[in-house]
């Protein structure tokens, strides 16, 4: 859906008003709204359908030593599905009503990973579901970087032992046999994980700077 529709119209304005302050920028001019820690992103996207006006609501989180060039959900919810734009005068509560919750969760996620520590114990509670490729790999990763050998090698064993099916994964499974092969240095794995971050941070566009790694030394990207 393009900016300058109604209902684009209305939503920026919204997310303007209740998520400017807490620090979000929009990206450029879309939907998406980044909440950026330095090594994760909060996402706000609002969604919009290819049949209608309106707007839904996703947000989660996306931890940068992924290494990807787009956004990616790894901690997801889907707030609110589409709901359709009329006129001005009955969807303008709507966008505000999605930016309120938005704000809400940004909040909570805030909350919820004030740090490594917290993102390794909450990735490390998620129970192992088959096909579900990415969970124990993020596990896996985090709980390398704060020191914690035995899960990191266990969750990188359920990563290894998936059949790949693409090229991704593939790679992927690659990465899990170098970062394992050096779960026993701390550092090691700090230095590659703030590489990754740099890299994903430069794939996605995101404003460089000196960027303060709560797991690490500052990086520059």
């Amino acid at each position: 859906m393009a900016t300058s529709s109604p209902a684009s119209r209305l939503v920026a304005a919204a997310a303007r008003t209740r998520l400017r302050p807490l620090g979000l920028q929009q990206r450029g001019r879309s939907r998406v709204w980044l909440d950026d820690h330095g090594w994760w992103l909060g996402l706000v996207e609002f969604t919009s359908s290819s049949w209608s006006q309106g707007s839904g609501l996703h947000v989660g989180a996306m931890w940068l030593w992924q290494d990807v060039e787009h956004f990616v959900f790894n901690v997801s919810e889907r707030l609110s599905e589409t709901e359709d734009y009329r006129h001005d005068d009955q969807f303008s509560p709507v966008a505000d009503a999605l930016a309120l919750r938005a704000q809400t969760y940004v909040q909570e996620l805030r909350t919820r990973f004030p740090d490594l520590d917290s993102v390794a114990r909450d990735l490390a509670a998620q129970p192992v579901r088959p096909g579900w490729f990415w969970e124990p790999w993020n596990a896996a990763v985090a709980a390398a970087l704060v020191g914690d050998v035995a899960l990191a090698r266990q969750r990188f064993a359920v990563v290894l032992a998936e059949e790949p099916i693409a090229p991704w994964m593939d790679d992927a499974q690659q990465t899990a046999r170098e970062v394992e092969a050096m779960v026993d240095d701390r550092d090691a794995v700090r230095a590659w994980a703030l590489s990754r971050v740099a890299s994903c941070r430069q794939r996605l566009r995101l404003t460089p700077g000196p960027l303060a790694m709560d797991f690490g030394a500052a990086v520059s990207v």
